[in-house]
């Protein structure tokens, strides 16, 4: 049996919905039980509650599982909480763990620079030293980040963000659903370490030009000062943990401000990468209409 952690999340509840598509059985373990009613009509699903942080409330989550995709939320304890429960799964006689990790895709970015790589690279070399089989998938920026710029777009037709001219080259959540799955019902991917990117590379004018063409609406980019864009996270009420760890992410990325490409795990498991044009327009009436 697999199971999928952080299942209510935005990651794994994309994971979860590949695993109903492909009619294939999956455990999903969420910590909160309110957040169960999106899985109940899902067929094949078991949904598990506990704390990835409790080794004591995983019981029935880790009964008869053989496989795991580890995700949880970044935040404070994330090196904390996926540590303990790589104890807990080896102690459960989980046999293999596939980390949802994360990579940037800036030339020369350091890893040590931003809190979440730096601790998904700490959990990686845990993982590695605790016995069991593993694999690390490695996902760029999500497409889905942009989402979050919504209501700037809608009330002035602004991507306003700090990151001067770089490229990023930006995945489709879905995309890395679709190389979660594959990695966890096939073989021979224990011991590696899979990269993943978008097909293009591109800077904040050709992300603001594909939004705009999908809405029908202009769209620029608007480059702001590191301090201002700090200013527009605290707005939106965004923790201020947070904000310096966005604050740190965009510095190495204006930095580094030249993307690689890599979808070789998409081309592995037979995948045609979705553009940001694609992903764009998918998301259309999000960008034009004020989001829930």
């Amino acid at each position: 049996m697999i199971l999928v952690t952080g299942a209510a999340g935005q990651s794994g509840s994309r994971v979860i919905r590949e695993f109903v598509k492909q009619k294939t059985p999956v455990k999903a373990l969420i910590r909160d039980s309110t957040k169960a009613a999106p899985f109940m009509d899902m067929p094949g699903v078991e949904v598990v509650v506990g704390d990835m942080l409790r080794p004591e409330t995983l019981g029935p989550a880790l009964l008869d599982v053989d496989r795991i995709l580890m995700i949880s939320s970044s935040g404070v304890q994330m090196a904390d909480t996926q540590c303990t429960f790589i104890d807990a799964a080896k102690k459960a006689g989980v046999e293999h763990i596939v980390k949802f990790s994360g990579a940037e895709s800036g030339m020369g970015f350091d890893a040590t620079a931003f809190r979440f790589t730096r601790m998904h690279e700490e959990i990686e070399r845990y993982l590695e030293g605790s016995g069991l089989a593993w694999t690390h998938l490695r996902p760029s920026q999500f497409m889905q980040v942009y989402l979050r710029e919504a209501p700037s777009i809608i009330k002035s037709g602004l991507l306003a963000l700090a990151l001067e001219d770089a490229t990023l080259s930006p995945v489709d959540l879905v995309d890395v659903a679709r190389v979660a799955y594959g990695l966890l019902t096939t073989s021979g991917h224990a011991g590696k370490r899979f990269s993943m990117t978008g097909p293009e590379a591109l800077n904040m004018n050709q992300i603001a030009a594909a939004i705009s063409e999908a809405i029908s609406k202009p769209v620029r980019y608007l480059n702001l000062s590191p301090e201002d864009r700090k200013k527009v996270l605290e707005a939106t009420g965004m923790p201020p943990y947070f904000v310096d760890a966005m604050d740190e992410q965009a510095a190495e990325r204006r930095r580094c401000p030249v993307s690689r490409i890599d979808t070789s795990a998409q081309e592995m498991f037979g995948i045609k990468p979705v553009t940001f044009a694609e992903f764009a327009r998918k998301n259309a009436d999000f960008f034009r209409a004020s989001p829930a």
